[in-house]
């Protein structure tokens, strides 16, 4: 399988090889700001970059063990974003005075990881997409 022109799930697979990328440095600052006091922290810091390369890989050539790879990582970007939805979720719930809004606003940002999640589908719908 050869990409011939710029098909629109090429583009998709492109698009959210580079999302990751800026996603990736965002979460990398937030977490570094807060020394990353849970090991979970990590999660997305070091699942980004190669959420990234495997796009950018994907979107110049189009082979089919690549093409399985990428969708099992934005499987696990899906994931990913969920259980970061929760961490942070909680981590707003935590501080004094609980889920006021106050706390959605200087507490863990809550869509952020909810973002995670769908850019990934979004990498998920490009593989799954077909050409009629």
């Amino acid at each position: 399988m050869n990409w011939y022109n710029w098909s629109i799930d090429r583009t998709l697979i492109l698009f959210v090889g580079l999302a990751f990328l800026a996603l990736g440095i965002q979460v990398t600052m937030f977490h570094y700001r807060q020394n990353f006091h849970n090991k979970a922290m990590w999660v997305p810091v070091i699942s980004a970059p190669i959420f990234f390369i495997a796009g950018i890989i994907l979107t110049w050539y189009n082979v089919y063990w690549l093409r399985n790879l990428f969708q099992g990582l934005m499987w696990l970007g899906v994931l990913f974003g969920l259980v970061g939805f929760y961490f942070h979720f909680r981590g707003v719930g935590v501080r004094v005075g609980g889920w006021a809004l106050r706390n959605f606003l200087i507490g863990p940002p809550i869509l952020l990881p909810l973002l995670f999640s769908a850019v990934s589908v979004l990498g998920l719908i490009a593989i799954y997409w077909e050409v009629r």
